[in-house]
Formats: structure tokens, C-alpha cells, sequence
């Protein structure tokens, strides 16, 4: 018989551990205990390691499981998240149809020296030369559905992304969670299938922030890695400006448990280089216009701040809740179930308090950028994309917050009674966790169908035009950017009036702007057709639908009803008689 001081294999039943007077095991069950697994977790219920199989390569088995479980779960939510971009269905918003347009005509000045249109650097709110050449490429194979496609692809990159940052600062399950809050939000999936600046510029954040995470244990120079990829997003899409501080601050938190103070010099090393580069990619260019209106010194709007922090709170609301269950949580109790993260030291001891609550700040307060920038500029516009930004950054603790919810899959329990106990509490909380992720689901799906049909569909105004428009015909449209896009093969940019900006030379000589200019322009039966939305888009639509019968020159050609969630209207087609 072997002596009692002799220690038993791990996971073996042949245990024999100290006896108290009356032979009972002291301070223990009569039930065997399960046995521990890494980190001092319990092992799965009904689960043990096999007899004489070592901690470590118990540790291993079990670390590879979960990573290809999160891989298959994260796959899943791709997936998922790809159907519901996909579903949606609409003809080419005019942004859409401006940015691919551009594309098309940038590779046409590169390979023809084709003229291009000189506003696009000043009126673009990013470079017309990096996310057009790309959409317009796509728009060349596929049409718009090739240029969607690209979104999607730059939107589930983020979304792979994401997990892959979570996973390294919590653990997988904390990183299928902040996908699922991802995937399931309505800018997300308006993003994956919405070919603009935002889905690129918002992958190139994303690399940025994960890169600047997986190099948390490296030297400090690492960080300049991410540097340029910053620039890029910054120059793709300027708003993505508001998150780069977000950026270096994560950069400097996710090194400090590791280097202490010296972490500080990836935030100085990284804010260095970002004033260097993009000092010198903008310095002299073109494009500092188009920051400065589109961004910077950006006309001010009328929409309420009331109503900004309604919708503010209607699309991203309730993820920012979790989010700060997820940051309260980590603050009060650094660990609740999760792996060993990057944020560990060395020894595997979790950070400070401090630590906790300045990384909870960081990322919960970045979802408050968009909105604020927003209500400053008292405007709505691209607000429902530029939550998405910062949303970005602080689902990692909203997956967080759900997976403390959810509570730990892994539990030690010691008696049948516990054990029953523990998984009716286990259900009912999976269950919780399992509504919200479905209404999450839901609401992403409702509010992203409302917002892609936000416009008209122009499908019966482009069939009705397609027979009379021709490269020598003028066209003035309420937005101009949709026909000129579906006419590219026809017709030229310049051909294509707006009604939102013209200065017009009339037959005497006089040199108009504005109201008059259109009157004018009118009255002189300058275009071969007119279209206008009703209800009107432009400041100058009553003075222009006025004109049009009055001018004895034009008349009703057609008038086309649509529908969108505002409501009903219609296009009216005019034609010269």
C-alpha cells in the first residue's frame, strides 16, 4: 500500500487525501472533486484529463480546442453577417455612384489621360485616388454588386480582426461575443454592402488596433508598423481621424503591464511618426481642401441635439450598455472565467485596477466621438456610418459584458446537488445571453433595411432616359451623380448638371449664380432634359420647378412614383419640346 504522503497522478481516483479522526476526507465531499485544468479552472463537467497525461499538455489540448471552437463559432457569424449585407437591395445611392464614377474616371486619366474632375479633391471627404481606383476596378468586373462585394470583404476583415484583438486581450469566447456585437449592428452590415469610403477606412483602423495589440509584448519600434496603415485610414476616409488617438493610447495600454512606464514611448514613438508621414503625404496636396471642408471647417447643420443623441442611442445604444457592464465588470474583478490574455504580465498576474479602468474608459469613451463630433456640427449626415467607427473599439468589452452575463461555461463543483444548482444557473443565463444576441440580430436587421431604403430606387429612370441620352445632350438631375454613374459608357461628367451649385452665363452676356442661374439657363432650353425629386433635395427646386412650364420650352414628360421609408414621391422628367 502506498504511504498517504505520496502524490497522486493528476485526475486519478486513487486520491487519498488527508483523513480526519472519524476516516472522513477533511474538508471535502464525499463526492470526488473535478479535477482542475489550466489556470486553476475547473475541467468542462463530465470532463477529465486522462489518467498520467501531464498539466501542460492537458493546458495545450485544451487551448487548442478553443481556439478552433472560436475559429468555427467566428466562421459562423461571417457568415451570418454576410446574408444579412447581402439581402439588402437597392440601386446606387448617389455617394455610391459619385465614388465608383471617380474610380472609373481615375484609371481612365491614368491610362488615357482622360480629364478629370478637378472638384473631386475638394469636395471628396477622402482621397479620390486610393478607395475610388478600388471601386472602380470592382465596378469594371462586377458592376456595383463587384463594388459592394469589396465592402464586405473590408467589413468582415474587421470583423476577423476583432476577434483576433479580443481573443489576444481577453480569451476566444470574449472574442466571438464582441463579433456577435459586431457582426449584428446596423452599420456593420449597411457597411459590408455600401460602396463608400467608410468599410476601407474602417479596415485599415482595425488592422491598425490589432497590430498595434499582437505587438504588445515586442520592442517599442514595432508600433511604427502601424503607423502607415494609420495614414492610410486617415487619407481614405478623413472622419477616421477622430480614432487615431483611440489607436495610440491602446498601443501604450496593452505594453504597460509588461514594460511599466516605458510603454509610453510606443505612444510617443507612434504619435511621432503619424506627424511625419502625414505631414509629408499632405503637405502642398490637394486634398487639404477637402479636409477642411468636409471635416475640419464643415458647414454646420439643423438638426437638434436631442434628436442626434436619439438616434445616437437607437443604433448603438445598446451595445455601449454591454460595453460598460463589460468595463465595470473587468474594474471590479479583473478575471471571471477568462484564459490568460495579452494584458497579463508575464507572471500571469492581472493589471491594476487603474489599468482596468483606463482601458474601459478609452474604448467606451471612443464611442462617443462620432456622436459629439456630430452634435457639434449639428448635422446627421454619415452619422449612422461613423458609429460604426467606434463601435469598432469598444466591442471588445461589450463581448465582455455579454460573456459575464452568459457567465463561465467551467465550473468546479463538488455534490450532485451543486451540480444541478450550478446548471439550472448555467441555462437561465445562457439563456439571457442567447435573447440578447437575437435581438440584437434583429434590430440590426430591421434598422439596416429601413436605412437602405432611405433612398429611391432608379431603376424606371434610367430605363426611361437610356433611349434619348447621348455624348452630346446637357442634363441638369437633382442627383446628377446617379444617372451619370449608370450613363458612364454614354455620356460624360460634364454633361451632367446638379441643382445644388451652378453659375450660368446667360444669352445677354450676364454671368448668374444661384436661383437665377437656373432660371435662366431654362428660360435659354440649355438642357435636352430635367430631372427633378419630388419631394424636392435642393434649395433651388421651387425656382427651377417654377421655371420649366413658365419658359414655354419644356414639358412633362413623365412622372415616375416611388417609395422610401420617408414616404412617397416621385420624378418628374421633363424634356425640351
Amino acid at each position: 500500500m502506498e504511504p498517504e504522503t505520496t502524490p497522486p497522478a493528476f485526475g486519478s481516483e486513487r486520491a487519498s487525501p488527508r483523513r480526519s479522526g472519524d476516516g472522513r476526507a477533511a474538508g471535502r465531499s464525499s463526492v470526488q472533486e473535478a479535477p482542475r485544468g489550466p489556470e486553476g479552472r475547473g475541467a468542462p463537467l463530465g470532463e477529465t484529463p486522462a489518467q498520467g497525461v501531464p498539466e501542460a499538455e492537458w493546458s495545450d489540448r485544451d487551448g487548442r480546442r478553443r481556439a478552433w471552437t472560436g475559429r468555427a463559432i467566428l466562421t459562423l457569424v461571417m457568415v451570418v453577417q454576410a446574408l444579412l449585407s447581402t439581402r439588402l437591395h437597392n440601386t446606387a445611392f448617389m455617394d455610391e455612384a459619385l465614388y465608383i464614377y471617380a474610380g472609373r474616371m481615375e484609371w481612365a486619366h491614368i491610362f488615357t489621360g482622360a480629364a478629370v474632375n478637378p472638384s473631386y479633391s475638394d469636395t471628396f471627404s477622402g482621397s479620390p485616388v486610393l478607395y475610388p481606383l478600388l471601386a472602380g476596378a470592382m465596378d469594371a468586373l462586377g458592376g456595383l454588386t463587384g463594388a459592394r462585394a469589396l465592402s464586405l470583404l473590408f467589413m468582415l476583415g474587421c470583423t476577423g480582426l476583432l476577434y483576433s484583438l479580443t481573443r489576444r486581450l481577453f480569451d476566444e469566447r470574449v472574442g466571438v461575443f464582441a463579433a456577435v456585437v459586431f457582426a449584428a449592428a446596423q452599420s456593420t452590415i449597411v457597411l459590408g454592402w455600401f460602396a463608400t469610403f467608410d468599410s476601407a477606412a474602417l479596415f485599415l483602423l482595425a488592422l491598425a488596433a490589432w497590430l498595434v495589440v499582437r505587438t504588445d509584448r515586442a520592442g517599442p519600434f514595432a508600433v511604427l508598423f502601424a503607423a502607415p496603415i494609420l495614414v492610410l485610414a486617415f487619407c481614405t476616409k478623413y472622419a477616421a481621424g477622430l480614432f487615431l488617438p483611440t489607436v495610440v493610447g491602446l498601443a501604450v495600454l496593452v505594453a504597460w503591464p509588461h514594460r511599466g512606464a516605458r510603454a509610453l514611448w510606443r505612444g510617443v514613438l507612434l504619435s511621432v511618426a503619424l506627424g511625419a508621414i502625414g505631414g509629408a503625404v499632405l503637405y502642398g496636396s490637394s486634398l487639404l481642401a477637402g479636409i477642411q471642408s468636409t471635416t475640419t471647417s464643415r458647414a454646420h447643420g439643423t438638426s437638434a441635439t436631442s434628436a442626434l443623441i436619439d438616434v445616437s442611442i437607437e443604433w448603438i445604444g445598446p451595445a455601449l450598455a454591454l460595453a460598460c457592464v463589460g468595463a465595470l465588470s473587468y474594474v471590479w474583478r479583473g478575471r471571471m472565467g477568462e484564459v490568460a490574455s495579452a494584458a497579463r504580465k508575464t507572471t500571469g498576474e492581472e493589471p491594476g485596477r487603474v489599468w482596468r479602468a483606463t482601458l474601459g474608459l478609452l474604448l467606451c469613451g471612443t464611442a462617443l466621438l462620432a456622436p459629439a463630433y456630430q452634435i457639434h456640427l449639428s448635422t446627421s449626415v454619415s452619422l449612422h456610418k461613423h458609429v460604426g467607427f467606434g463601435l469598432l473599439f469598444f466591442a471588445p468589452l461589450a463581448g465582455l459584458g455579454l460573456s459575464r452575463i452568459v457567465g463561465p461555461l467551467r465550473r468546479t463543483t463538488t455534490g450532485l446537488p451543486i451540480i444541478r444548482a450550478a446548471t439550472g444557473l448555467m441555462i437561465t443565463r445562457a439563456a439571457i445571453g442567447l435573447t440578447i444576441v437575437v435581438i440584437a440580430f434583429s434590430s440590426g436587421f430591421t434598422q439596416s433595411q429601413w436605412r437602405y431604403a432611405t433612398w429611391p430606387d432608379s431603376t424606371r429612370l434610367v430605363d426611361l432616359l437610356r433611349p434619348h441620352v447621348n455624348d452630346q445632350g446637357r442634363y441638369l438631375a437633382d442627383i446628377a451623380q446617379v444617372p451619370t454613374y449608370y450613363f458612364k459608357d454614354v455620356t460624360g461628367w460634364k454633361q451632367w448638371t446638379g441643382t445644388y451649385h451652378l453659375t450660368y452665363t446667360d444669352a445677354k452676356g450676364v454671368k448668374r449664380t444661384g436661383a437665377s442661374a437656373y432660371t435662366a439657363a431654362i428660360d435659354d432650353g440649355r438642357y435636352d432634359f430635367v430631372v427633378l425629386q419630388k419631394p424636392g433635395v435642393s434649395k433651388f427646386d421651387p425656382a427651377i420647378a417654377k421655371a420649366l412650364p413658365s419658359s414655354g420650352k419644356y414639358r412633362l414628360y413623365a412622372e415616375l412614383p416611388f417609395s422610401t421609408t420617408f414616404g412617397d414621391g416621385s420624378y418628374q422628367v421633363w424634356s425640351r419640346s
